[in-house]
């Protein structure tokens, strides 16, 4: 531990896999699972996930919690190994009943979303609530989640709240988010703009795309910030370099309106595209009217009729009527079908 934390040596992960390997080679299993870790990160060693799985194996056979876990997480993700969730959740149990946070968290995830056991709300709640009252963050936010919907407790807006706070405070960027969305619909807490502006920041901060969108939105409508195109674009285009499509949707619009940039139709298509490719049908509907209108690309019914029946199939009210009329002019396809 000495040199991979840097502790009175020099730091050097090649030394602390050099000295892992001779202690596990005599069966020390926290030596295995650390060296287990560092193949699997590619630390002080070529990264290898098969060798990673192997070491992982002994330390848990051995009864390390640790390495109950990693072992656990190679097979669901499947690294190293077949991917299966049903090890996955044997070896997570073993961690888990050993009082393995991140392990406890884990099994609530796979009842909560049936990978690798019978889906259960109230069996998700039982291991988030192991693991949230070690102090465990990401159970925390998910337990607040739980009571923020009722899924496996009685909903309460008042206790989500309390956990997402408590997961908030530990710098959960999901939880930061959720504090935000529950000031903007006054669940739980007083409704408050400025509030929900403060907690929106905190996780956009922290890399949320979901909150630099918003947070974007708010500038741009003067919710709880003053108002700027500017800072708005900032928000957006930082949340649609991360290929959130609401957010490259909300750029494209910019660039379209000429808010806060100069106008662009050509900027405009660009966006909306990328949007449309990744299935927004937000970003569908929208690039099926320019090209419906031709502005920014050349006029083309055909292509306006393949958008607008992308963006209808996702059952986009919008694009179902403005089909329906296009159809129905015979514009794009046979006026058959729009029968």
């Amino acid at each position: 531990m000495a040199f991979k934390d840097g502790r009175g040596v020099a730091q050097s992960d090649k030394k602390a896999v050099r000295w892992y390997r001779m202690a596990a080679d005599q069966g020390d299993a926290g030596a295995q699972c650390s060296l287990g870790a560092m193949l699997a990160n590619g630390h002080g060693v070529a990264q290898s996930d098969e060798e990673a799985f192997r070491w992982y194996s002994k330390a848990a056979a051995q009864g390390h919690a640790e390495a109950q876990f990693g072992f656990g997480s190679m097979f669901k993700s499947g690294r190293g190994v077949a991917q299966s969730d049903d090890k996955a959740v044997q070896w997570y149990r073993k961690a888990a009943d050993q009082g393995h946070a991140m392990a406890q968290c884990n099994m609530g995830l796979m009842f909560a979303s049936g990978r690798g056991v019978a889906q259960s709300d109230q069996k998700a709640f039982q291991w988030y609530t192991l693991a949230a009252g070690q102090g465990h963050a990401r159970a925390q936010c998910s337990l607040g989640s739980m009571f923020a919907e009722g899924c496996g407790v009685v909903q309460s807006d008042e206790e989500a709240v309390e956990w997402f706070r408590k997961a908030a405070n530990q710098r959960d960027a999901q939880a930061v988010y959720n504090l935000g969305f529950m000031f903007a619909e006054g669940r739980g807490v007083a409704h408050s703009d400025v509030e929900a502006a403060k907690w929106y920041s905190k996780a956009a901060d922290q890399g949320h795309a979901q909150a630099q969108c918003i947070l974007g939105l708010m500038f741009q409508n003067g919710r709880g910030v003053a108002q700027s195109d500017q800072k708005a674009i900032q928000w957006y285009t930082i949340a649609a370099d991360q290929e959130l499509a609401q957010a490259q949707c909300c750029l494209g619009l910019m660039f379209a309106e000429g808010y806060g940039v100069v106008q662009s139709d050509e900027e405009a298509i660009q966006w909306y595209r990328k949007a449309a490719d990744q299935g927004y049908a937000g970003g569908q509907c929208i690039l099926a009217h320019m090209f419906e209108q031709g502005r920014g690309v050349a006029q083309s019914d055909e292509e306006a009729v393949k958008w607008y029946r992308k963006a209808a199939d996702q059952g986009d009210a919008r694009a179902q009527c403005r089909l329906a009329q296009v159809l129905s002019a015979g514009r794009g396809a046979a006026r058959a079908e729009a029968v």
